[in-house]
């Protein structure tokens, strides 16, 4: 029994998912077609020889009726022929009995048991004489005696025969269509697996995942539920996902995880096109001085003084811009361990930051009293730098004189400046990696600084938005999710981190202080 079950085991490893699908469908409409043939041959059979039955019972009523006086031997002896009488003969119990002229039908035992009464009356199937089959029906016949009666049974066997070509062609013909329905079933039910298996050999083959499986389109009038009148949103996704089958569904949410990839795939190019474009100035810049450097003993005093500052200062550009990109490649931020940030403490270091890096700029810090102890669970570093990104963004663009104003409020942080605003078609770009406007582009920085802050902001929870300020300006707005009235903040923490409560301003350390010219002018001017 196991080496059976190990050689089916390995027959089904071996073969592929669509020829066991469209072998047990075929399998499984044979049998049934093979038993529905069967059960029909069986009740024909029945019904043929039911009717000699009943032929051979009213042969020998009849005959009992006729010769009731008679004593035993033959009574009619044409069931040779095919429309003859049946043939008839009268059987004693006792064989001493029996007439000196022997017998038509085969006298047995059973015979003399029925005439003694001592068995029930029954049929039997015999050939006779000629070789013809026949069919006998053996029943009392008054005190004593027994009564046998026979026909011939070509009409029944024929019939039975014949039933049994037909029901074994129909049975052969059903199997047959089970066999190709099988593999239709298998074919067409696996088709969008196998254009998934297609799909997906062909991405590995060309790493473009651009393609897509060709799924069914909906019936006409049916989009959401009922045509343009239907259904729309979440409830009519739902609905037509419920009008599909699992293979489709599958499919669909394969092409999904395509345009997810291949949205990823598109943004780490970008990544790395620009990347390749920011980087290419400021290393010019630094081959340039350097081989200039090289050459001292040509230079000036002044000229090499100008061309160590100008190397230190590419440097550092180049060492901000590459640590800007290593921070954006990280899909989530880094889970060490967590302190609980107080946000006044937070927004009161990066103003006196920011007043370092920008003295001609000035500053305005606004506490409301009911946020003064609210506070989250974070990295203290990371959270700074997000408002250092914002302060020095908003100073980038102050005109002088202009305040920069960061408020706190037990609902939000914003960031205001007074200077030109956001246009309303770079309104939606702002935050993009690298993207700058025309007018911005002739300022210092790499586009990064937006991007970062906002990547900050997820991971701590909260959501950064940027708007046009009421009377001129652009202002940032940090909003933390979980905020609960005046109390505190309480976004999830990571999972598998532990939050430390620490207090005071010296938690707040920013890791972005390098110099001004550094900073990246992210937001660009209408």
């Amino acid at each position: 029994m196991s080496a059976r079950r190990r050689l089916g085991t390995r027959w089904r490893r071996r073969r592929p998912l669509r020829t066991r699908l469209a072998v047990m469908a075929a399998a499984a409409v044979a049998l049934v077609a093979l038993g529905v043939c069967a059960a029909a041959f069986f009740v024909i059979r029945y019904k043929l020889y039911q009717q000699l039955d009943q032929n051979l019972a009213q042969s020998a009523t009849l005959i009992a009726q006729q010769h009731r006086d008679e004593g035993p031997g033959v009574v009619t002896g044409e069931c040779r022929f095919l429309g003859a009488p049946a043939c008839s003969q009268i059987v004693p119990a006792d064989s001493a009995e029996d007439p000196e002229r022997p017998y038509l039908l085969p006298v047995a035992g059973a015979t003399r048991a029925v005439a003694a009464g001592q068995q029930a009356p029954y049929y039997t199937s015999f050939t006779l004489p000629g070789g013809k089959p026949g069919r006998m029906y053996t029943t009392t016949f008054g005190d004593g005696d027994a009564v046998q009666v026979a026909l011939r049974a070509d009409i029944a066997e024929r019939g039975v025969r014949q039933a049994a070509a037909l029901l074994l062609a129909v049975g052969g013909a059903g199997v047959l269509l089970s066999a190709v329905g099988g593999y239709w079933v298998s074919r067409t039910g696996l088709a969008p697996i196998t254009r998934l298996t297609a799909t997906a050999e062909r991405i590995a083959a060309t790493r473009d995942a651009r393609h897509r499986i060709e799924l069914p389109p909906d019936p006409p009038g049916r989009e959401g539920r009922g045509g343009p009148g239907g259904r729309r949103g979440p409830g009519g996704r739902r609905h037509r996902e419920a009008r599909q089958d699992e293979v489709t569904r599958l499919a669909a949410t394969f092409n999904t995880m395509l345009a997810e990839l291949e949205e990823s795939v598109a943004a780490r190019r970008r990544l790395v096109a620009d990347a390749s474009h920011e980087l290419r100035t400021p290393l010019t810049a630094l081959r340039t001085n350097a081989e200039l450097l090289a050459k001292a003993d040509r230079l000036t005093e002044a000229q090499r003084a100008r061309a160590s500052g100008a190397l230190g200062r590419q440097l550092r550009e180049v060492t901000g811009l590459v640590n800007d990109l290593i921070e954006l490649a990280r899909e989530e931020e880094p889970q060490p361990l967590l302190e609980e940030v107080r946000l006044a403490d937070l927004a009161a270091h990066a103003v006196d930051a920011a007043r370092g890096h920008w003295p001609a700029v000035p500053f305005a810090l606004r506490i409301a009293p009911e946020a003064a102890d609210l506070s989250i669970p974070g990295v203290p570093a990371r959270l700074s730098r997000l408002l250092t990104n914002l302060l020095d963004n908003a100073a980038k663009f102050s005109p002088p004189g202009a305040p920069v104003e960061l408020a706190l409020t037990p609902t939000d942080l914003t960031v205001r400046d007074h200077g030109p605003g956001i246009a309303d078609e770079d309104l939606p770009h702002v935050f993009d990696r690298f993207y700058r406007a025309e007018k911005a582009r002739a300022l210092p920085g790499s586009g990064l600084g937006l991007a970062m802050a906002r990547q900050i902001a997820h991971a701590h929870g909260a959501e950064l938005s940027a708007e046009r300020a009421p009377g001129g300006g652009a202002l940032f707005r940090l909003t933390l999710r979980g905020l609960v009235g005046a109390g505190r903040a309480v976004p999830r923490a990571p999972d598998g981190a532990r939050v430390v409560p620490r207090r005071g301003a010296g938690n707040c350390a920013s890791d972005h202080d390098g110099p001004a010219d550094s900073r990246s002018p992210d937001r660009p001017p209408t």
